[in-house]
């Protein structure tokens, strides 16, 4: 975790984008943790033979840490001396658009790995959806025995069957996902553990953005 006293190194956007990303990742993943997107990182053999990178910028932190979460490896935060940029130099993050793709890549990590949550949320919402377009037309039914909006109805049944289709396209990738990650947790498991292990990483290592 990046501690820092100096304004110049950290970014106002650049903070409030990194906590909410934190808490995005923490509230669809169940761990909290304080500094999503550090890119200083030390992993085991273990982690690093389990883990295949898809993400090609700003976005693999994300991808490292759902990694983590989704194989309960154990994590620890050590804070870390935070300074602002030798002069001369630039950041190559991109406030919006890495931020854009950041969001895109969790959304993309949380349907991955939590099918049955993600679909059965949007079963929820089109389920919820049809209901609000036809309570109107049922009303009328109820009045007149009619039902004039039929396009209306027909588009309600619609959603309804998308609903219930999104809910068993969850159940049917969650089994899939299980398997998967079962596998990769016995490639993790598969690279033994070094004879001694290494001493944790001390406190108050300088960092630039």
């Amino acid at each position: 975790r990046r501690i820092t006293t100096e304004t110049a190194a950290y970014r106002t956007g650049h903070r409030l984008g990194n906590n909410m990303f934190a808490r995005v990742v923490s509230m669809l993943f169940g761990e909290r943790f304080g500094d999503l997107l550090s890119g200083y990182r030390v992993f085991s053999r273990r982690f690093v033979k389990s883990f295949i990178v898809s993400a090609g910028g700003f976005e693999i932190e994300a991808e490292m840490t759902v990694h983590a979460l989704t194989l309960h490896v154990p994590m620890r935060e050590i804070d870390t001396v935070y300074r602002s940029r030798p002069n001369g130099s630039e950041s190559k993050l991109n406030t919006y658009r890495d931020g854009i793709r950041i969001l895109g890549s969790i959304v993309t990590l949380f349907r991955e790995e939590r099918p049955l949550t993600f679909f059965s949320l949007v079963g929820l919402f089109l389920i919820v959806l049809a209901l609000v377009l036809i309570y109107p037309v049922f009303i009328e039914f109820l009045k007149t025995h009619t039902v004039p909006r039929f396009p209306t109805a027909i588009l309600a049944t619609g959603l309804v069957l998308s609903g219930l289709f999104s809910f068993a396209s969850g159940l049917i990738l969650d089994t899939v996902t299980r398997g998967r990650r079962e596998a990769k947790t016995l490639a993790y498991l598969a690279i033994p553990l070094p004879a001694e292990m290494p001493a944790v990483l001390s406190e108050g290592v300088d960092w630039h953005e």
